[in-house]
Formats: structure tokens, sequence, C-alpha cells
């Protein structure tokens, strides 16, 4: 990520990572397909996709995604601010990382899609309730990311998943 800041992302090269990270670039393309899979690593979406699925059945789908992703976030080590704005700033600055950043989200939220089928939940309803958290997550960190000395990260994403909470409850139709 140094690299990426420093240089910028294209101008970066795997050969340039691999020295960096004193390895040979056939062991960085064991660990990472491409360039961009460094940046997108993520192993916290079966994580998620397991607490969404623990939560409550009884519940509409969006609360149980909110709870479970609520109970993910709580699980992890709180990232170091500085480096996770960097990392953020450089995916919004640049075309192609922003575009994976919602392909990264269609990941998850079909792990979290598959997760609340199997215990009931309707297609169309799953897919929503996933989409809304996920969007509303990504709002909230693009924001906090542009926003040096608001909120700690964890408190962002405990309000955009508080946020989604209050709204929930009220049901209106388009006429």
């Amino acid at each position: 990520m140094a690299l990426f800041v420093q240089q910028g992302f294209d101008e970066t090269t795997v050969a340039q990572i691999a020295e960096a990270a004193g390895v040979s670039q056939m062991t960085f393309f064991r660990y990472f397909p491409t360039k961009d899979a460094v940046v997108f690593d993520d192993p916290y979406d079966p994580v998620i996709a397991d607490l969404v699925a623990a939560q409550e059945p009884g519940l509409p789908a969006l609360e149980r995604v909110r709870l479970g992703l609520l109970a993910a976030w709580s699980s992890v080590p709180e990232p170091t601010a500085d480096a996770t704005r960097e990392k953020i700033r450089l995916i919004a600055g640049h075309p192609r990382l922003a575009a994976g950043v919602w392909e990264n989200n269609r990941r998850t939220e079909d792990l979290i899609v598959q997760a609340l089928t199997r215990t009931g939940v309707g297609r169309i309803e799953a897919r929503v309730a996933a989409g809304a958290c996920l969007g509303g997550l990504t709002a909230a960190l693009l924001d906090w990311a542009s926003e040096p000395g608001g909120q700690e990260l964890r408190e962002r994403m405990n309000t955009a998943l508080d946020v989604m909470g209050e709204s929930g409850g009220t049901v209106r139709r388009i006429r």
C-alpha cells in the first residue's frame, strides 16, 4: 500500500511490490492473482455470512444483515486509521479500483444472500437487505476517508448500521 500511495497504483509494478515484500514475483502470484487483488484482499466475507445466518430467524432480513454486520465489525481489530484512510482514498481516486469496491461488495452480498436464503428468507428480500446494508457501509466508509479528524472508523460503521436499523421499521409503498 505504501508503494501505491507513494508512486500511484498504475505506476507501481508487481516486481516492485515483490521486491519490497522480499519475495519473488512467482510467490506474489501464489497469493494474489492480480495486482488489484492486493487492494481487495478480504478474508472476512465467510465470517460475515456466518454471522448473518446466525441471527434470530424470526427477525426481518434487513435486521439480520445489520446485526450480523455489527457482530462481524466488532469481532475484528480496529484498523489503523491513517493506513485505512490512505487505502480508501487510493481506491476512491482510481476508476478501476473504485469499480472494484462494488465488485467486492457484490461478492459479499452474494454470500449474505446465500446465508439468508438457506434459512428461508426470500431471494429478493435477502438481496435488498444485503445491498442496502453494504451500500450504507460503503457510503459511510468513503465519507469517513474524506473527513480526517472526525469519528473513529468503528464508530462511523456503527453509526451507519444504526441508521439502517432506525429506518428499517417504516414501510412505504411506491404508488
